[in-house]
This record gives C-alpha cells, sequence and structure tokens, in this order.
C-alpha cells in the first residue's frame, strides 16, 4: 500500500517564488527512486505560509532508502568550496508528516 510523506514547509511571503524555484531547478531528481510513485509541491492560496512538499512511495522502506540515498544527500546539501555560492535557507521550519492510503474496502 502507498505511503504519502508530506514536508509542510514554513515560508515567509517574500520567499515562495525562490522555494519554487529551488524546487524547479531539481525537478524529475527523485523520479527514478526504486518505490517512488510521484511528487507535488502544492502553493498556499488562502493565506497561510506554509508550503507542502508531497511525495507518494511505494512503501515506508522505498522511502527510507531513498533518504539514506546519494541521491538525497545531493539535493539536500549545502554548496561546497569557498567560491561557492550561498544560498539562505528558504523556510523558517518544516514537519515532516506520514500518512497511508486508506483502505476504504475495510467493513463494506
Amino acid at each position: 500500500m502507498s505511503v504519502i510523506k508530506i514536508n509542510a514547509i514554513t515560508v515567509p511571503a517574500d520567499s515562495g517564488d525562490e522555494l519554487a524555484k529551488r524546487f524547479a531547478a531539481r525537478a524529475g531528481a527523485v523520479d527514478g527512486q526504486p518505490g517512488f510513485e510521484g511528487f507535488e509541491l502544492l502553493q498556499p492560496t488562502d493565506g497561510r505560509n506554509v508550503w507542502l512538499v508531497i511525495t507518494r512511495w511505494a512503501d515506508e522502506e522505498s522511502f527510507e532508502a531513498w533518504k539514506a540515498s546519494a541521491s538525497f544527500g545531493h539535493g539536500h546539501r549545502k554548496p561546497e568550496g569557498d567560491d561557492a555560492p550561498r544560498q539562505r535557507p528558504v523556510g523558517t521550519g518544516a514537519e515532516l508528516w506520514s500518512f497511508a492510503v486508506a483502505d476504504l474496502t475495510q467493513g463494506a
């Protein structure tokens, strides 16, 4: 059964465009990971300042394997070298939420 991971990132109003730009620069980077089923970046439209990064995985093991992979490390690393541009963090906080797709056939 699929599992859903939601990274709820608190982003100041003036930083949302930068967050979207950074995700766009890495679009497709996770696509080839075993067990990966999908990705969405949700931008708030109701005045909230929390963006949702939603990923869907075949199972918990696939998600954990990705977190332990070089690909994850590469995408979440800080720039290297003295001449590397330093990017300020976009978010001011984040929470990882975990869900399973509910089985609606139980009890039917």
